[in-house]
C-alpha cells in the first residue's frame, strides 16, 4: 500500500517548501522534488494545494457517560468525522468514577475505542485519591503508554479534584514523567452560584454562564499555577476561555514557569449571547464549560495563540442532542455539557486565523498538530512532514469554499454551533498512516482501523524541570544543641 502525492506545497510547522511525499506501509519514505512514483502507487496531485501534517485534536469525549446520559458520538463516528475534517488523531479521556480503580477505567475506555477509525490515545483521569490510584499511574504510564492526567477542579459532589487530590497527583506525575492537566474552574463557587441563581428563578441556559463568569475561571487558573510552582511541577491547562486564565499563564511563563495552555475552537468565534436566544433548544445547544464568553475574550484568545502564549488547539467534541439537552428543561445545571467541532475545527480556525491574517500557514500547523505532538511526546512521529514519520497527512486547498451545516456534517449530533458559517480552505484529502480516508468529499473510512499510539513519557521538558528541582533543593540546618533554657 503506497501513495504518492505530487507537485504540493509541504507546510511544517517550521517551513514550507515545494516537495512530492512518497509513503509505504503507512510512514513517509521520501520528501523531495521530482519523485518516480514506484508500480501500483495510487497518486495524487495536489498542485495548487498544501500539504500539512494531519491534525491532531488533544481534547475530545467520545462516547462519554456524564450528567446521567451518554455521548451521542462514539469512537468510530467521531473519528470518522475528525478525519472528514483533517484530524488523524484524537487524544481522548478515561474519566473514572470516584473510587474506580484507574486501570479499570482504562481498559473499558479501550474497548470501547477499538472501532476507532483514526489513531487515537488516552489522557487519564485522577478523580479521587488512595494508595491504588497511586500504583495505577505507575502501571498506565510503564505498560500503556500514557503519559498525561486530567485533574478537573470543577463538577463538585462527581469527579471534582479538590487541592488535596492535586497535591497528591502532580508530584507522582512528575515522578513518572507525566504531564498533569488542568480543567480550571473554581467547583466551590460554581456549585454555590448555581444554586443562588436557581433560588432567583433563573433556570433556562442563560444561568449557565452566570453561574460560570470568567473569573472563576481565572481564580482556578491563578490557584492552580502556583500549585504547580510550588511542587515545581509543568501543567497543561485545557480549553482557556476567559482573559483572566491567559493572564494567569501570560504571567507564569513569564516567570519561566512551564505551563501550557490550550484553547478550543468554539471559543474563538462564538460569544456568549447565545444563552440568551429565545428559543430553549438553541440556547442549551450551546451549552459547554466553560461557557461562551463576552467578546473581547475572544480576540485575547488569537492574540495569545499568535502570541505563543496557548499552544494548542481542540474541540473538547462531546456531542448530546437536543432530547439529551432537554434532561435540563427546568434546571440549567442539568443540562449535559458539550458541543461538537471535531469536523470542523481546522477548517474555521484556517479561514478565521490564517485567511484573516492572525496566522500563518506554519502556525496553523503548530497549533493544530505539531505542538500537541511535542508537548505530549509523539513527535517527530506524529506532527510533521519528514522522513520516518507517519504517513498522516492532510492535502488541503484553500480555495475550497463551504458552508457548515448540520445538515451536510458527519459528526452524529443534531446540533452544529457554527451552523451556516461559510469558510474557505479545507481538506481535499486526509490520509492516515498511507492509506487515504477522504477524498474530495467522500469518506473512505474503516471501522477499527485506528491504531491506539503508545505515548513515552518524561519529555525533553520534564527531564529539564526534575533536574531544576534537583538544583534547588529543600534546605536543613545542622544545630550542635537545642539551645532550649528550661525555665522555673
Amino acid at each position: 500500500m503506497s501513495v504518492l502525492i505530487r507537485n504540493g506545497t509541504v507546510v511544517n510547522a517550521d517551513r514550507s517548501f515545494n516537495a512530492d511525499i512518497y509513503c509505504e506501509d503507512g510512514r513517509i519514505v521520501a520528501v523531495e522534488p521530482g519523485l518516480a512514483a514506484p508500480l501500483g502507487a495510487e497518486q495524487i496531485d495536489a498542485s495548487g494545494c498544501l500539504v500539512m501534517p494531519g491534525g491532531i485534536d488533544p481534547h475530545t469525549h467520545m462516547q462519554l457517560p456524564f450528567m446521567g446520559t451518554v455521548a451521542s458520538e462514539d469512537f468510530y463516528s467521531g473519528t470518522a468525522a475528525a478525519l472528514a475534517g483533517g484530524t488523524t488523531m484524537i487524544i481522548d479521556f478515561v474519566i473514572p468514577s470516584p473510587g474506580e480503580r484507574l486501570l479499570t477505567a482504562y481498559h473499558k475506555w479501550r474497548d470501547w475505542a477499538e472501532k476507532s477509525c483514526a489513531d487515537y490515545s488516552f489522557h487519564v483521569a485522577v478523580t479521587w485519591w488512595d494508595d491504588s490510584v497511586y500504583e495505577d499511574m505507575g502501571t498506565l504510564v510503564r505498560d500503556w503508554g500514557v503519559n498525561s492526567f486530567k485533574h478537573f477542579m470543577a463538577y463538585k459532589g462527581a469527579i471534582m479534584a479538590d487541592d488535596g487530590v492535586l497535591t497528591q497527583s502532580f508530584p507522582r506525575a512528575l515522578e513518572l514523567g507525566a504531564l498533569p492537566t488542568v480543567h480550571a474552574e473554581n467547583g466551590e463557587l460554581v456549585d454555590y452560584l448555581q444554586k443562588l441563581l436557581l433560588k432567583k428563578g433563573i433556570v433556562g441556559p442563560e444561568g449557565h454562564p452566570q453561574s460560570r463568569p470568567p473569573k472563576v475561571e481565572g481564580e482556578a487558573a491563578q490557584r492552580v499555577i502556583q500549585i504547580a510552582g510550588i511542587l515545581g511541577v509543568p501543567i497543561y491547562l485545557v480549553h482557556n476561555s476567559a482573559i483572566e486564565s491567559i493572564d494567569a499563564i501570560t504571567e507564569a511563563r513569564r516567570r519561566g514557569q512551564r505551563v501550557f495552555g490550550e484553547c478550543l475552537a468554539q471559543h474563538l468565534l462564538i460569544d456568549e449571547s447565545v444563552y440568551f436566544d429565545k428559543d430553549w433548544g438553541r440556547a442549551a445547544a450551546h451549552v459547554m464549560s466553560p461557557p461562551f464568553r463576552p467578546r473581547a475574550h475572544q480576540e485575547a484568545l488569537w492574540e495569545a495563540l499568535s502570541g505563543g502564549i496557548l499552544q494548542t488547539t481542540a474541540t473538547d467534541h462531546c456531542c448530546f442532542c437536543g432530547d439529551q439537552k432537554a434532561m435540563g428543561q427546568d434546571n440549567f445545571a442539568r443540562i449535559p455539557n458539550g458541543t461538537a467541532g471535531v469536523e470542523d475545527r481546522m477548517a474555521v480556525l484556517w479561514h478565521h486565523g490564517v485567511n484573516m491574517g492572525r496566522l500563518t500557514a506554519n502556525e496553523f500547523v503548530a497549533l493544530t498538530s505539531s505542538n500537541a505532538a511535542k508537548i505530549f511526546n509523539i513527535y517527530p512521529r506524529k506532527g510533521v512532514i519528514q522522513v520516518g514519520s507517519d504517513a498522516d497527512l492532510v492535502i488541503w486547498d484553500p480555495q475550497l469554499t463551504r458552508v457548515i451545516s448540520v445538515e451536510n456534517q458527519h459528526q452524529q449530533v443534531d446540533f452544529n454551533v457554527f451552523e451556516g458559517m461559510r469558510v474557505s480552505g479545507g481538506p481535499a484529502y486526509t490520509i492516515s498512516r498511507g492509506k487515504v480516508v477522504y477524498a474530495q468529499g467522500t469518506l473512505q473510512a474503516q471501522r477499527g482501523a485506528g491504531e491506539y499510539v503508545f505515548r513515552p513519557a518524561f519529555p525533553a521538558f520534564m527531564r529539564a524541570q526534575q533536574e531544576q528541582n534537583r538544583r534547588q533543593p529543600y534546605q536543613a540546618v545542622e544545630r550542635g544543641h537545642t539551645g532550649i533554657r528550661e525555665w522555673h
